[in-house]
C-alpha cells in the first residue's frame, strides 16, 4: 500500500490548520496546484492516460467541428482574420483535425489565427507538435480574457466539467456546505459545514424548495461563463460540447478518472482526474446575461449527425481495410451511440452567438 502523495500531505496540513475545505477548493487544488495539481504535470489523455475524449476517439470528430467552424465564419461576413480559441485543447487533437478539415475552404483557413487557452507546460508542448504542420500562426495563453479582440470562434470541449464545483447537503436545519475533513478513522472524508448556507436559496431553482433531506445541489463559479459570454457578445461564436444535463437537477456527479477506471475522489490526490457534470441551464443564462445569445443544449449524436458524421464515416470506410472500416464504426457508435458505452446521450452542445449571427450550424431544428 502506497502512502499519501505529497499534494495529500499538503491538503491534511491546510485541514489542520483552518478546518475543513469546501469542495471547490478541494478540487481546485487536486487540478491546479502549481506544484503538484493533475493537469499541470502530467497528459491525461489516450490510452496510456487517464481517459479519452471524443477527439481521440476519432478523426471525424475534430473534422466535423472544422466544418461547423468554417460555416460560422461565412455566417460572420468572412472577416479577413479570425482569431480560432480553444479552451483546454488537450493534446491538439480536435484543432489538428478541424484545421486539414478546414483545407476544403480555403479563404476560411487563410483567415485562422490560433489562440489556445492552456495552463499545462506538458499539454502545451503536446499541442505545439500536434499544429505546427499546419504552419498557422498560434498562440498560448492561460485565460480566455488574455486573447487579443477581434471576431473569434471559440470551441470548449469538455473545458467547463473541470471547473470546480460547490456542493451543498440538504439537512433539517437547512442546506449545508460539503467540504472535504478527517474522518474518524483517520482518512479524509466528506463532512458537512458547521452552520446552513442562509443565502444558498437564491440559486436554488424553485423544484428545490421541496427537495428531501441528503439531497445534494452543486454549482460553479459563473466567472469563466461571463468571461464566454462577455467576448462572444461582441462579434464573435462558441461551441461548447460537454457530458452534464439540460436541465438543473439535484445529486452528487463529482467523480474521479484514472487509468480508464473510475476512482475514489479522495484519494490519489493530485494523481486522478476529478470532474462533476456540466448544469448547461446556468451556463446558458449567465452567457446570455453577457448579451451573447444561447441555442442548445442538444445532444452530441443529434450535433453529430447533423454535420454529417455518418456520410463522413461512409466515405472514410470507401479508403479503408476491412479492420480500419470495423474500426470507424466502433467510433461512430462511441460518438453518436446511447447506453453506458456511447457518448451520444451523455454529452450535449450548446451554441452562444453574438445576436447579429443568426441561428448557428445543426441548431436550427
Amino acid at each position: 500500500m502506497t502512502g499519501p502523495t505529497p499534494l495529500e500531505i499538503d491538503i491534511r496540513r491546510r485541514i489542520a490548520a483552518a478546518g475543513p475545505m469546501p469542495v471547490a477548493q478541494y478540487m481546485a487544488l487536486c487540478l491546479t496546484d502549481p506544484q503538484y495539481g493533475y493537469y499541470v504535470t502530467r497528459d491525461p489523455l489516450g490510452a496510456r492516460g487517464d481517459f479519452i475524449t471524443a477527439p481521440e476517439v476519432s478523426q471525424m470528430f475534430g473534422e466535423l467541428i472544422g466544418i461547423w467552424m468554417s460555416a460560422v465564419w461565412k455566417q460572420m461576413g468572412a472577416p479577413e482574420q479570425v482569431r480560432v480559441v480553444e479552451l483546454g485543447p488537450g493534446r491538439g487533437t480536435l484543432m489538428k483535425d478541424a484545421m486539414r478539415a478546414a483545407q476544403v475552404v480555403p479563404p476560411f483557413r487563410k483567415a485562422v489565427v490560433l489562440d489556445l487557452v492552456e495552463i499545462s507546460p506538458v499539454l502545451r508542448e503536446q499541442q505545439r507538435r500536434a499544429l505546427e504542420p499546419h504552419n498557422i500562426p498560434m498562440t498560448w495563453y492561460s485565460s480566455i480574457n488574455d486573447v487579443p479582440d477581434g471576431p473569434a470562434i471559440i470551441i470548449a470541449n469538455e473545458f467547463f466539467d473541470a471547473i470546480p464545483i460547490s456542493q451543498a447537503v440538504k439537512t433539517e436545519d437547512g442546506w449545508r456546505e460539503r467540504c472535504v475533513g478527517i474522518g474518524a478513522d483517520g482518512k479524509l472524508a466528506f463532512v458537512l459545514g458547521s452552520e446552513p448556507m442562509p443565502h444558498l436559496n437564491i440559486l436554488l431553482p424553485e423544484a428545490a424548495r421541496n427537495a428531501p433531506l441528503d439531497s445534494v445541489f452543486e454549482w460553479r463559479s459563473d466567472a469563466a461563463a461571463i468571461d464566454l459570454g462577455r467576448r462572444v457578445a461582441q462579434d464573435s461564436a462558441a461551441l461548447v460540447i460537454d457530458y452534464g444535463h439540460s436541465e438543473t437537477d439535484f445529486g452528487d456527479t463529482l467523480q474521479a478518472v484514472g487509468k480508464h477506471a473510475y476512482a475514489d475522489p479522495l484519494s490519489e490526490l493530485g494523481e486522478v482526474d476529478l470532474t462533476a457534470h456540466v448544469d448547461f441551464a446556468p451556463l446558458s443564462r449567465t452567457i446570455e446575461t453577457m448579451g451573447a445569445k444561447a441555442y442548445g443544449p442538444i445532444t452530441q449524436s443529434l450535433l453529430l449527425r447533423r454535420l454529417g458524421i455518418e456520410t463522413r464515416a461512409t466515405t472514410l470506410k470507401a479508403k479503408a481495410t476491412r479492420a480500419q472500416a470495423a474500426d470507424i464504426d466502433l467510433a461512430l457508435a462511441r460518438l453518436i451511440g446511447i447506453g453506458r458505452t456511447g457518448m451520444g446521450e451523455l454529452f450535449k452542445a450548446a451554441a452562444y452567438v453574438a445576436p447579429s449571427l443568426g441561428v448557428p450550424p445543426a441548431f436550427d431544428g
